[in-house]
């Protein structure tokens, strides 16, 4: 960044002493998790920062300690109320005073107003806001008169509109950067493959940016998985383990109305559980987010609108009653436990059966007149800005975003800081028919985790190198702390045969497939491969395919 851009956003030459101070004194921070301080380092000086780090690994003070040292306004963009709640409380507390805000729809139109002129009198430090607040134009006017320290974006993955947990309203992220003057950017997440990192990086457009990963094990977690052939009987042994475990403690079901169902049945053995769902009131939530908190109740069952960034340390068990839509999801969710390093458990129940849920999931219908609509309005009017687009398709934010992803994956527009464009001058048929062959492959993509989350539940390896494989990270054959390892073999059998792989390959090269071009290998085994490939997701390659078929699968950089 240069000398002018630092001092607009407020970055000031602020040593490490100055930093560590602050860090002790205000957040009770002396020790430090590998890599934690230096990206916290590198905001304070103006650099844009990629985190990804495990749950627990301290990610909010990458912002929060040069937010504090700063001057200007730290701007958050977080997904959910509760998560923002906990954070402004957090702060407040750590300083003292009411410097962090959280701009969102419980607030009334009196405290909205109060909580504007405190953030312009330059009393607040930290402004919490949803992604779909900044698609208001109005919102983002009034951010340009702001002084900006720093712009966070947590649960950066989302932004991913390939990844498990795309939210569209992160797509606009890019576009209010620009509008903002584009302020130091500060990305954090707990999950990400090397594919999402790199389509963070893209999207919000980072600048050389620190990025930092952290090791993926919670080697305190064991994991299991407890196959069932019967609905019945899987729903049977769910409740009677989650009866008997010592809580607090989460469970995760596919439906509401099995949260509903889990719920009455253990409460019915005495467990103090309540259910969670989206459909429930906001109040009704929240007060089941308290609760659970404040340990009046043992188990929360829900779907997964529970939970992200959830603060309690002291989760003892996550029990899954249904496969997730993929091991990015299953990490997230088994991560809210164990964050104070004391043993945790992750126990998912099984029935292949269950997969066809999941599979109907990744088959989501494509929007033809939405494509059409957006594309049209863009080939016609642009370069038009989100806002002018929306006014020419008549769409919702959420669902324009989706079409523009697809029209952007698919080469169709292009994306700048005066708006949408389109390239090539291609024909409306044209145009969505491509953006069709981009959502089938999206679609793939989805299928192809559904079918890592089979592998995972279904693998006769130690189930740890198997998760870890998944997000890139090398690991040994042998951890001691899941149920295949406790159940078969040892760690020197495991060894052995690791050291037995055939071939060569190793973890993180580039590959290119004869059909599926370009990859990444993510899990070796001894007799076949994980790959990543860009156009269709993760595959198994058997090893003796690749050997009996000269040029299936080569290393970039090979000729053969």
């Amino acid at each position: 960044m240069s000398q002018d851009g630092a001092q607009q956003y407020g970055v000031q030459d602020l040593d490490s002493e100055r930093l560590l101070r602050l860090a002790s004194q205000n957040f009770g921070i002396d020790s430090w998790r590998e890599g934690q301080f230096e990206a916290v380092e590198a905001a304070a000086r103006g650099r844009d920062v990629l985190a990804v780090m495990p749950t627990g690994h301290g990610k909010s003070a990458i912002y929060q300690i040069p937010g504090a040292a700063l001057d200007g306004v730290t701007l958050v963009v977080s997904p959910l109320i509760a998560l923002q709640r906990d954070q402004v409380d957090g702060i407040n507390e750590s300083l003292g005073a009411e410097r962090a805000v959280a701009l969102n729809s419980t607030l009334g139109g009196r405290a909205e107003k109060a909580a504007w002129e405190a953030i312009e009198r330059g009393d607040v430090r930290f402004a919490f806001l949803a992604p779909e607040q900044l698609a208001r134009e109005q919102t983002v006017e009034r951010l340009t008169g702001l002084r900006l320290a720093l712009f966070v974006v947590d649960e950066a993955h989302c932004i991913s509109s390939w990844g498990h947990d795309f939210r569209p309203d992160y797509l606009l992220l890019g576009d209010v950067l620009q509008k903002l003057g584009r302020p130091p950017v500060v990305a954090l997440t707990a999950t990400a493959t090397p594919h999402t990192r790199a389509e963070i990086v893209e999207r919000l457009g980072l600048r050389d940016p620190l990025v930092m990963i952290q090791s993926f094990d919670r080697p305190n977690i064991e994991l299991a998985v407890v196959r069932h052939e019967s609905e019945a009987g899987k729903r049977a042994a769910v409740i009677e383990q989650v009866a008997e475990l010592e809580g607090p403690g989460l469970l995760y079901v596919a439906t509401r109305r099995n949260t509903e169902e889990y719920a009455r049945e253990l409460v019915e053995r005495g467990v103090r559980a309540a259910a969670y769902h989206s459909g429930r009131k906001a109040s009704d939530r929240a007060e089941v987010h308290q609760r659970f908190l404040d340990n009046e109740l043992d188990v929360v069952v829900a779907t997964t609108a529970f939970g992200m960034g959830i603060d309690k340390p002291d989760v003892r068990f996550v029990v899954h009653a249904d496969i997730p839509d993929s091991l990015d999801s299953y990490y997230q969710e088994i991560g809210r436990s164990g964050r104070d390093g004391d043993p945790a458990l992750a126990v998912l129940h099984y029935r292949a059966e269950d997969l066809g849920l999941q599979r109907f999931f990744a088959g989501k219908s494509f929007d033809e007149d939405n494509v059409a609509a957006s594309y049209e309005a863009i080939r016609a009017r642009g370069p038009l800005r989100s806002a002018a687009l929306r006014t020419e398709t008549g769409l919702t934010p959420r669902a324009q975003a989706r079409a523009v992803s697809l029209l952007e994956h698919s080469g169709c527009v292009v994306a700048s800081r005066a708006g949408y464009r389109s390239v090539g001058n291609l024909s409306p048929d044209d145009a969505i028919e491509r953006a069709r062959e981009a959502d089938e492959a999206r679609h793939r993509i989805d299928e192809s985790r559904v079918e890592m989350a089979r592998g995972y539940a279904e693998t006769d390896v130690c189930r740890r190198q198997w998760l870890l494989n998944y997000f890139g990270e090398e690991a040994a054959a042998w951890c001691g702390n899941c149920d295949r390892c406790k159940e078969e073999g040892s760690a020197q059998e495991a060894e052995e045969r690791e050291a037995a792989t055939p071939g060569g390959w190793s973890m993180q090269s580039q590959v290119r497939h004869r059909e599926w071009g370009p990859g990444m290998v993510m899990g070796v085994e001894p007799d076949r491969l994980t790959v990543l490939f860009e156009s269709v997701g993760y595959k198994e390659l058997a090893l003796s395919a690749i050997e009996e078929n000269e040029g299936l699968l080569v290393r970039e950089g090979d000729s053969g």
